[in-house]
């Protein structure tokens, strides 16, 4: 039983689905243009304008996450919904993200990285339209669905785009723009539900991809996809014109078409030949720290934030969920300005250490409150206790095992195997993170220090897989971490 390699399958689609044109051509190679093709040619398209336009998918991934948050009671008041209802209609983005993460690793393969968030951003814009409209839950239901769906080719393809159009010294803390988004959004929904309707709010939803259309005619496709497609020409064109056009770009151009010359020899790749340390291994590391990263109980924590603020007796849960995510969005600022200075492995131990103390402060007061009455004095600063484990496990989560498992992901599948490969890994992430969500109810309704000590043990073992088996990947080109484990 064999499964055919990605970049034999794409070989009879030679252009993408996207193209930009040829203006960056013409300006990296014509130095004496007139007009704005001279002022193209000098200033030409930094990496980082891409990846701040690319970055409005994940800013729509977080928006449509943190969109039930503040909305739960109108919505249910206006269309009369029942408490499992709500809860459909809050889960269904999981289960369509998962039919988004199917599909991204070949949608992404087959017709770039660039007409993939086009795919992507269709869905979305029409499901805001759905919500927005709705008079009853079917077409709540179906928004719903459509913006899982294009969250979850999101979800796998601005990570891997990133990664394959940075240079190696900026490619960690680029990686991260793609979770600071994530954060961005999530804060954005919870702000603005605090003063504007529903409806509205799921109009404003519109945005992010109204915007990030357009945008993407705008940048080049990923160069590694090309050459990959053997499309010769606009590889060398769009690294040009990603590194500058003054700059030598010979060295790593010939690195990628090694890379690329390397692992298109073969027409399949059977599954026996898994077992081979360069596939088993980056799959298990890539795979294993997606499934870590929500196993650990961050959307279970984040979904009874406000039942442990009002416990604190924090009077106003909406005001202080808003503190959380903006907790949240600076956290992760901080790891993206760290990611290549103290590296993805250091910052993942640094992280998963912080959850684990921060679970085991939240486990403890849960389980010494039941032992002491409501009325007594140690039971409000054992409050006020789990909200400070709460903000250290988010602040310490959003440090590493927020943004890094996704870069991760992004580095050090095989280029061959990558679309199925990170397919799963998108799949995995997306189902853990249901499982999670849709169980967080009945664990606390069990045990609320049972719960939370569950999830430090989780993240006690992710500080383990993390020292034994995750290699760091800061300063290295895609293709020597590929080629290290050969």
């Amino acid at each position: 039983m064999s499964f055919k390699d990605d970049a034999e399958e794409g070989r009879d689609l030679r252009k993408p689905f996207l193209h930009t044109g040829s203006w960056y051509r013409m300006g990296s190679r014509q130095s004496s243009m007139m007009g704005s093709s001279q002022v193209i040619r000098e200033s030409s398209i930094s990496v980082l304008a891409c990846v701040l336009i690319v970055a409005l998918g994940p800013i729509q991934f977080g928006f449509t996450a943190g969109y039930t948050s503040p909305t739960q009671d109108a919505i249910t008041e206006d269309l009369g919904l029942s408490v499992s209802e709500f809860s459909l209609f809050a889960s269904l983005s999981n289960v369509g993200a998962m039919f988004g993460a199917i599909a991204s690793g070949q949608i992404a393969e087959y017709i770039g990285r660039k007409g993939s968030l086009m795919i992507a951003s269709i869905p979305n814009v029409i499901g805001w339209l759905a919500i927005s409209f709705a008079k009853d839950t079917s077409f709540l239901y179906l928004g719903r669905l459509l913006e899982g769906f294009g969250v979850g080719i999101i979800s796998y393809t601005v990570p891997v785009y990133i990664a394959e159009i940075s240079p190696q010294n900026l490619r960690g803390s680029l990686g991260s723009v793609n979770q600071l988004s994530v954060t961005i959004g999530i804060m954005l929904a919870y702000l603005l539900g605090i003063f504007v309707q529903w409806r509205i709010l799921a109009v404003i939803g519109i945005l992010p991809c109204t915007i990030l259309i357009p945008g993407l005619f705008f940048i080049p496709e990923s160069p590694r996809w090309l050459a990959k497609m053997g499309m010769t020409e606009d590889f060398e064109a769009s690294l040009q014109v990603l590194r500058g056009f003054d700059t030598d770009i010979s060295l790593e151009v010939n690195e990628i078409k090694r890379s690329v010359a390397s692992t298109s020899r073969r027409t399949t790749i059977r599954f026996a030949e898994l077992k081979q340390r360069r596939y088993w291994f980056p799959l298990m590391v890539g795979i294993g720290l997606l499934l870590l990263q929500q196993l650990s109980g961050i959307n279970g924590v984040l979904f009874y934030s406000t039942t442990i603020f009002e416990s604190a007796g924090v009077k106003s849960s909406s005001v202080a969920t808003f503190g959380l995510g903006a907790v949240q969005v600076a956290a992760t600022a901080v790891a993206t300005w760290l990611m290549d200075k103290a590296g993805r492995r250091l910052l993942l131990i640094i992280s998963s250490s912080g959850m684990t103390l921060s679970l085991l402060i939240v486990a403890a007061a849960f389980f010494w409150k039941e032992s002491i009455s409501s009325d007594s004095s140690l039971y409000g600063i054992l409050g006020i206790l789990s909200v400070v484990g709460v903000v250290g496990m988010v602040i310490a989560f959003s440090l590493g095992m927020g943004p890094i498992p996704w870069i991760i992901m992004s580095e050090i599948l095989p280029i061959n195997i990558k679309g199925l490969a990170g397919s799963v890994a998108t799949l995995g992430n997306w189902l853990v993170s249901w499982i999670i969500t849709m169980t967080a109810n009945y664990l606390l309704d069990w045990s609320d220090g049972g719960t939370f000590t569950i999830y430090m043990v989780v993240s006690a073992f992710t500080v383990a897989f993390v020292t034994l088996w995750v290699p760091e990947t800061k300063g290295r080109t895609l293709e020597e971490i590929q080629f290290s484990f050969r």
